[in-house]
């Protein structure tokens, strides 16, 4: 925290579930006083049904969203200080209505600060409800997907964004797209990513596979097993942190996309030992150190 802020900008509800996630956060060093409360409105909640004996122990979950709140939340309640970041994240905007119809719209306003864009998806309920055989909105036009510097997705999200229908055909899309940058997950399967140079160092397609480390330690030590719930957002906060570390040592166009990889790969992993998204440190610096023993043996891995 010497070298970084981090701020989250949301809406939630004034119940109990608004309590409970400030009470988690608070022992957290994220910023939240752009965390807001829509009076009269539900916190925003998703019910995950979670089996983690699924494929080998692997795990899978079904989701049930309520938006509730999120309605609420439209581009003017968020300020300008959003703007000010040297780098902006817009995550799961699916599960926040009118954000997602203006994507293109706030990721105009950040390019107007050239700043260092991330959009992370999430499972699309609404189009994928109302419209259940066409392709995912995400941004307004073709040309928009060059507003943003690194685009995270999962395999389901990238096939219904893309119109594919594998991660083969989705990730020849996403090149086409003039995205900076890409990366596909897929679950226990190897990651798919891209880079036009824009950002990180250009590369061709590239195929990751997951942690070593992480697979051994979930089949040997089953106790230590806690959930997959979160692993994507701890996945992307990997991602985010290897851009925030790399732009305070590189210039745009050198960053290293193995590495921002490698942080995914092991911050998405160490989440399968937690139940729940969060993990919470006993002592500063805890979970960075526990991760970066990941990386180390990721790393190796890959080479």
């Amino acid at each position: 925290k010497e070298n970084f802020e981090v701020k989250f900008y949301g809406l939630g509800g004034d119940d109990v579930f608004y309590n409970q996630i400030i009470d988690i956060v608070q022992q957290t060093p994220l910023e939240i006083t752009h965390y807001n409360v829509s009076t009269g409105k539900a916190t925003p909640t998703t019910d995950v049904f979670s089996d983690p004996t699924y494929d080998n122990g692997h795990g899978e979950r079904t989701f049930v969203n309520n938006i509730g709140a999120a309605w609420d939340f439209t581009p003017e309640k968020i300020d300008e200080t959003f703007f000010d970041g040297d780098i902006q994240c817009l995550g799961g905007t699916a599960l926040v209505p009118y954000l997602h119809d203006h994507l293109s719209d706030l990721l105009k306003h950040s390019k107007r600060k050239e700043c260092v864009t991330v959009v992370n998806t999430v499972f699309d309920f609404r189009n994928q409800k109302s419209n259940p055989d066409k392709p995912w909105p995400l941004v307004d036009s073709f040309a928009d997907y060059g507003l943003i510097d690194m685009l995270i997705m999962d395999c389901e999200e990238a096939l219904k964004i893309s119109n594919t229908t594998n991660i083969e055909d989705a990730a020849n899309y996403f090149s086409t797209t003039g995205v900076a940058s890409f990366v596909i997950t897929n679950g226990a399967g190897e990651l798919a990513c891209w880079s036009n140079g824009k950002l990180f160092e250009k590369t061709e397609i590239l195929r990751f596979p997951v942690s070593n480390y992480i697979v051994n330690k979930l089949k040997t030590k089953p106790e230590e097993r806690g959930d997959t719930t979160g692993c994507g957002d701890n996945f992307a906060g990997g991602i985010i942190t290897s851009i925030a570390l790399q732009l305070k040592d590189k210039p745009k166009g050198k960053f290293s996309l193995p590495e921002a990889v490698s942080w995914g790969v092991s911050s998405g992993g160490f989440c399968c030992f937690t139940v729940g998204g969060t993990y919470l440190e006993n002592e500063e610096g805890e979970k960075h150190s526990k991760i970066q023993k990941i990386i180390n043996h990721y790393i190796e891995q890959i080479s």
